[in-house]
């Protein structure tokens, strides 16, 4: 298992989505190795919230609001950050929804056949186009980082390989929004990377685990803490660390 020792002092790092679960998680362990952790959330309540809670334990955050489906947050969060830190070093895009489970149950049935198209564009806006038009907008203030990082949270529920073999552990789990969703994600990562392979910017998807959270539901096998390892370590790669990636802890997962 990876012990976290890096020193992030003076590295800046913004995560969506972060105002519990594993986006939460990651701003804890982020601040835990040193970094001034920008909690984004939809809510500025929730996101002050979840800053009083990590100070609690003597970690310092600051909370953003940031509706990823709202363009003029992404914006807003550009000219704050800009102004503050005039640079930004770590992207999380660690927020996204899961529409096409029972709720009560999380309970999966396969819904390809007629899920609405409305279902798919509400999730394939913040699974897909959020994260790419929050990328791009903050994206010159990465390049200002001598070594910026961008994680993207994808799931092993994105791997056409996976969910193609029925073999495979993911294959009965068809939640057609949400898989395509991320397998889309993942292309992003791929041609993005592709785009600053002469840059000092590594760009990865990773997936955290099937985790205990709201999403996750009460059968998940993986607690919050692990579930933020593969977030953190992503983000705090070394210089000769991968790019174009997609991972689970350190192992590459098929795409």
């Amino acid at each position: 298992m990876t012990a976290f020792t890096q020193d992030l002092t003076g590295k800046v790092a913004l995560i969506t989505g972060a105002t519990r679960g594993i986006g939460l998680e990651t701003a804890r362990g982020l601040s835990k190795l040193g970094a001034h952790v920008i909690i984004g959330g939809r809510d500025q309540q929730k996101a002050d919230n979840a800053v009083k809670l990590l100070a609690q334990e003597g970690l310092k955050a600051e909370g953003l609001k940031i509706d990823v489906n709202e363009h003029a947050d992404h914006e807003e969060a550009y000219a704050y950050l800009e102004k503050k830190y005039g640079k930004l070093d770590i992207l999380i895009n660690n927020a996204g929804i899961l529409r096409d489970a029972e709720s009560a149950s999380h309970q999966i049935i396969n819904r390809t056949s007629t899920i609405s198209e409305g279902e798919l564009r509400e999730t394939f806006d913040v699974n897909f186009f959020a994260p790419i038009v929050l990328t791009q907008t903050l994206l010159p203030l990465i390049r200002k980082s001598d070594a910026g990082r961008i994680v993207n949270l994808s799931s092993a529920l994105g791997s056409l390989q996976l969910q193609a073999d029925p073999a495979s552990p993911f294959y009965p789990m068809k939640t057609f929004a949400y898989n395509a969703s991320k397998a889309a994600l993942n292309a992003f990562t791929i041609h993005l990377a592709a785009e600053l392979k002469d840059t000092p910017i590594k760009v990865n998807s990773i997936h955290p685990g099937w985790v205990q959270t709201e999403m996750g539901g009460q059968n998940a096998n993986v607690d919050i803490v692990e579930g933020s390892r593969t977030s953190i370590i992503m983000a705090t790669l070394p210089a000769d660390g991968p790019t174009g990636g997609f991972f689970h802890l350190e192992n590459p997962l098929p795409w």
